[in-house]
């Protein structure tokens, strides 16, 4: 062979290692594991095959040049040859204004000879190289197969809130977290800094806030509720930590850089006991560890909070600054004689039109500033302010309320986007607030209603799940809370409801559980969930089954399950109390008489009760059954006392049965509240069961 030969031998060979790779072929756009789904996926035939020699071309310039630059030389592609011209073999990333006017859509486009990302803006080059990156992890960066995906997202805000007031987390975990929050396309980090359990941000004014309000004699959060529940400076046995402004400037360039921006939130007017513990000034009695709300009648309160938004506002470029706004007590206001001088010369009426007023105040500051006003849904009692978004967390129908007036509104209902809840049998999981809140169960949420017109449409930002930290102390049991659960959200916010599939992508959490795993993280094992009581998909059959149920206390209005037949429909809960199975009575227990209406021979009476401190919901202290033949004399069969102390933290189910042989056809049922208790609290049953 001459050298000419030899050479066009070589260089073919070459050719076919760069070009050319082998293995199966894709048939079924559902193989591919991209979370979120992309919008459109078209498979071509060939494969990719990307080594560290892979050239990358760009057209980008300056900073963002930069940004994607620096991202890919230090993502696992490890691509560093830059190349001025584009080539056969090269991973392009063209800015072009063909690809739309949507910044965060792309265009990937995968061949034998390269690999194309386009789009209008950075952020979509970026999310086009975290969908690269996902198939490059499932198929190797030298097997990466043809394919075309045009992609854009549902929704403008995917959102994960972190609360650091409860539990301090440190800045190595924030940025784990934003770490993956980019790879899964989600983009705006709720960082809750400020609450009653703790100031966790460096405010230069009040230096006093971080060396006092910062820490706490105990780590354990109940053991501080239940005692003193003050704060203490920083010692040896304190708990608790801040960040310094230079922290929150590391931490907001940090997620810059993956384009998610972090909105701050500041509490206010409640939840504002650590601020009043330091400053009892600012509270409606002058004293501290008294009130947990401002007293909107001092203007030194206004003072305080103008001086600290605008440090805020130097160290988050957000166009948001979120100020919370929810669960005020208002019970100060009420007897606070600056706040009704104030109400009476500005013709307030009650104490929601003075929050109102407060909560108006701070957004015309803000505005001045340059910045809009987010707040939790109660921001809505006594009037919304002009120009406020709402985050609506009690359920959807505030957020609804909101964009039928003309404000945009962040949907984050507590029933679908709370991660503080269980998200899997609460006997296999970790100890965690009330209520169950499975994965599947946050993917089937919508956060566009069908009840919105076309217009009140654009005027939902998006979607947003929540991390409540109370009984979340560690920073491994924060990340098993929030991921896989968290990929639910990423994709809800990004796939339009018509390219969802629970089953695709169940078993695409489950390979970005391995993935996880394998990088550093703790998730929750998806492939060990045990899942809903079983209870509750069985359907009863028994003799008080559909029967007239009279109730002698009446239930709860907000727990009212199937109403007056909820108690004989057959139905038993599940793993939370707000799956319209379990109904609810409050303040004087249970009394109800079942109607089975013949003498009937009755072996068993039972019902199952539910307890759950943290979500205020407590065995009886005892069950007294009752039967009669004429619904006026009635013999006491059992009375049953309960063993399970209110103060027991978990999750209980108990069952109190009568069994014997009696005639009847009347059934009293009768749980008695513990009167030693004195949190006003629920007692949940189901079903009362007769045989």
């Amino acid at each position: 062979m001459n050298k000419y030969k030899l050479f066009f031998f070589i260089f073919a060979l070459m050719n076919i290692s760069l070009y050319t790779c082998y293995g199966a072929e894709i048939e079924d756009t559902g193989s591919i594991k991209i979370i979120p789904f992309p919008q459109e996926i078209i498979l071509h035939k060939g494969k990719f095959c990307m080594t560290s020699a892979t050239p990358i071309y760009t057209n980008l310039e300056g900073k963002e040049k930069k940004l994607i630059l620096d991202f890919v030389k230090q993502s696992p592609l490890r691509l560093s040859n830059e190349t001025n011209n584009t080539k056969q073999g090269d991973l392009q990333l063209i800015i072009t204004e063909n690809k739309g006017n949507i910044t965060e859509a792309y265009h990937l486009t995968v061949s034998p000879s390269g690999i194309k990302i386009e789009a209008s803006a950075s952020v979509g080059i970026f999310y086009g190289l975290q969908s690269l990156l996902q198939l490059a992890e499932q198929y190797g960066v030298q097997n990466i197969p043809a394919l075309t995906i045009q992609d854009a997202p549902y929704l403008k805000h995917r959102g994960l809130m972190i609360d650091v007031s409860r539990h301090f987390f440190s800045k190595d975990f924030l940025k784990k977290q934003l770490d993956l929050m980019a790879y899964y396309k989600m983009n705006r980090f709720h960082w809750h800094l400020v609450d009653g359990t703790g100031w966790r941000v460096e405010i230069k004014k009040y230096p006093q806030l971080t060396q006092q309000a910062a820490w706490r004699p105990y780590e354990n959060l109940v053991e501080w509720s239940d005692k003193e529940r003050q704060y203490c400076e920083k010692s040896p046995n304190a708990y608790g930590g801040y960040y310094t402004q230079e922290d929150v400037k590391e931490i907001v360039a940090y997620a810059s850089s993956k384009y998610i921006t972090v909105i701050p939130e500041i509490e206010m007017p409640g939840h504002s006991e650590e601020v009043l513990a330091v400053f009892p000034q600012l509270s409606c009695t002058g004293k501290a560890y008294v009130n947990s709300d401002f007293c909107i009648g001092n203007p030194k309160t206004f003072i305080f909070l103008e001086d600290v938004l605008t440090e805020i506002m130097a160290l988050f470029p957000s166009e948001y600054i979120h100020i919370g706004g929810d669960e005020a007590e208002k019970k100060g206001w009420k007897s606070c004689s600056k706040c009704a001088d104030l109400m009476e010369k500005k013709g307030l009426k009650d104490v929601d039109e003075l929050q109102s007023y407060m909560i108006h105040h701070i957004e015309t500051f803000l505005n001045k500033n340059g910045r809009r006003l987010l707040g939790w849904d109660e921001i809505m009692q006594g009037g919304l302010a002009p120009n406020a978004t709402v985050m609506s967390w009690r359920g959807e129908e505030y957020g609804i309320k909101a964009v039928q007036a003309g404000h945009d509104a962040i949907m984050t209902p507590i029933k679908y986007c709370y991660f503080n809840f269980y998200q899997d049998a609460p006997e296999s999981h970790v100890l965690s607030w009330a209520g169950y809140t499975p994965i599947e169960k946050v993917y089937s949420y919508n956060p566009v209603p069908d009840s919105v017109n076309v217009e009140e449409k654009k005027h939902i930002l998006g979607v947003q799940a929540n991390v409540w930290t109370e009984y979340i102390p560690t920073e491994n049991i924060a990340e098993m809370m929030i991921w896989p659960r968290a990929l639910a959200i990423a994709e809800t916010g990004w796939t339009q409801p018509d390219r969802k599939l629970f089953s695709r992508f169940k078993e695409n959490a489950l390979n970005a559980v391995e993935y996880l795993k394998d990088k550093g993280y703790n998730p929750f094992d998806l492939k060990d969930e045990v899942g809903e009581r079983k209870e509750y998909y069985d359907t009863l059959k028994h003799l008080a089954i559909g029967k007239p149920v009279e109730y002698k206390q009446p239930f709860s209005d907000e727990y009212p399950a199937g109403g007056k037949d909820a108690l004989v429909n057959g139905l038993q809960g599940g793993w939370s109390c707000d799956n319209n199975r379990w109904q609810g009575f409050i303040n004087n227990g249970i009394d109800v008489v079942i109607d089975l209406q013949t003498t009937q021979t009755v072996h068993s009476i039972q019902a199952t009760f539910m307890q759950d401190v943290f979500g205020w919901c407590w065995m009886p202290k005892d069950v007294e059954i009752y039967t009669s033949v004429d619904s006026q004399n009635f013999t006491l069969l059992s009375n049953i006392t309960n063993d399970i102390p209110f103060t027991q933290v978990g999750f209980f189910l108990k069952e109190f049965a009568w069994k014997g042989n009696v005639e009847a056809r009347y059934i009293r049922y009768v749980a008695n509240p513990d009167k030693s208790n004195t949190k006003v609290g629920f007692i949940f049953t189901d079903e009362i069961v007769v045989r």
